[in-house]
């Protein structure tokens, strides 16, 4: 397959999808979902080879947690398919309506960005969720996926594909590359590629930043912490951070880093060092922290467990059953070492100090800022997008979760009646903006 002739044929057709009403687009979503469940058997064993090769070649358990398509991933993802339908079509929104003049009428309208994009690894859900936000949207997609799920990922394409196409969708609106130098090949469509959505990596984003003149939207790192302030219920923000790191560990938005208020550090971190040995968490951390947690009775069990770390080891984003620990003097610290070390992802305080709280969320520079609640909850499906292309951490067109309305842009509308220039120029006639 030569992907820069696809991309070509992609982008003629982009805006008959554009064009494409919210019904039929809905259409297609729910002939997706009912072809999904009619065809589950298909899929699971296609997962099944995936994950019996991936498992025999020695893939990460962090990673297989990823391969696995099973039925609480189809039930998952079945919902954020109800989820897209139900939503309002992200299509011609009117964002501004302003006379100019009279008889000059300006609308700004959201519009879909055209063609995407979309690479990534070893999760096959991805593919359902990034193609139907995608066709929502009204957006034309050019999924890779790892190779790791070549064959889970190729039978959901064609399930996909088939039921858009049958509910009466462009047949190019949805185009699978397979091949790993494909990859660079769509890297080269500049001209007929809108945008690029990279999910993988650092490694691999990076890569794909650094090889394309495409727009590319996503983060590289995941680096999520959370600060647990002097005034904080410590059983809740046991149970807080027990979450953000155990419920997904692979995710990009588990906590990576704990900042632990010094003045309540001597009674919270033993409790908390032994909880999270408890879900089986690998403690890693500051000579500091480290002291707290051998100076306490009740923690001497924890004597040597924890692995003394350096400053630039902060940058580490481990997706895996490890945690970070350091202790700070207040919460400006906690912010200064978020800014510095983190990756502008998802970082939360636990703290029942309202004015500690309102100093975090504004100071703090990331795309998602929480208090008293998991870094678990970024995400799409979770802020009822439907589900996410990917979140953003970059601070143009789109940020954190990307859904439908990060998969649209606007373009401006001018309607006049044999209005010119010249006119306006030589004062003859003026403008007298005027919202509608």
């Amino acid at each position: 397959m030569n992907i820069r002739e696809e991309a070509r044929k992609m982008k003629l057709v982009a805006p008959v999808l554009a064009a494409s009403s919210n019904e039929m687009r809905n259409s297609a979503l729910r002939a997706i979902a009912e072809a999904l469940a009619a065809n589950k058997e298909k899929i699971f064993a296609a997962n099944a080879e995936d994950c019996r090769a991936a498992e025999e070649g020695g893939i990460a358990p962090a990673v297989m947690k990823r391969l696995a398509f099973n039925e609480s991933k189809l039930a998952d993802v079945c919902k954020g398919i109800d989820q897209l339908i139900s939503l309002p079509d992200p299509i011609g929104k009117s964002l501004l309506k302003r006379e100019l003049d009279a008889g000059l009428v300006l609308e700004r309208v959201s519009v879909p960005i055209g063609v995407i994009g979309v690479i990534f690894e070893a999760r096959p859900d991805a593919l359902v969720q990034i193609s139907t936000l995608c066709l929502k949207s009204g957006n034309c997609a050019i999924l890779k996926g790892g190779k790791e799920t070549a064959g889970t990922n190729r039978v959901l394409f064609s399930i996909i594909r088939d039921a858009a196409v049958s509910a009466g969708l462009p047949a190019q609106c949805l185009l699978q590359a397979e091949l790993h130098n494909e990859i660079d090949e769509l890297l080269q469509c500049e001209k007929d590629v809108d945008l690029l959505i990279p999910r993988g990596s650092n490694q691999f984003v990076q890569y794909i930043m650094n090889n394309t003149k495409i727009p590319v939207m996503g983060h590289a790192d995941g680096i999520c912490h959370i600060y647990v302030d002097r005034d904080v219920d410590m059983d809740m923000a046991t149970d807080i951070i027990i979450d953000a790191k155990t419920q997904y560990t692979a995710a990009c938005n588990a906590v990576e880093t704990i900042l632990i208020h010094r003045d309540i550090a001597p009674l919270f971190l033993p409790r908390l060092a032994r909880d999270l040995k408890a879900a089986g968490v690998k403690l890693r951390g500051t000579q500091e922290a480290e002291d707290v947690i051998v100076r306490s009775s009740e923690a001497a069990e924890h004597i040597d467990a924890v692995d003394i770390m350096g400053e630039d080891d902060f940058r580490t984003e481990y997706l895996d059953l490890v945690v970070s620990l350091k202790l700070v003097a207040d919460v400006e610290e906690a912010i200064d070492h978020i800014n510095r070390y983190g990756s502008h992802h998802t970082d939360s305080i636990l703290t029942r100090d309202d004015a500690a709280a309102a100093r975090f969320m504004q100071m703090v520079d990331s795309a998602g800022v929480y208090r008293n609640c998991s870094t678990r909850f970024a995400d799409g499906f979770r802020y009822g997008f439907g589900a996410e292309v990917g979140i953003s951490t970059s601070k143009l067109h789109a940020r954190g979760p990307v859904g439908l309305e990060g998969l649209v842009t606007y373009k401006y509308l001018l309607n006049g009646s044999g209005q010119i220039v010249g006119d306006y120029a030589s004062g003859r006639s003026s403008f007298h903006f005027r919202d509608l």
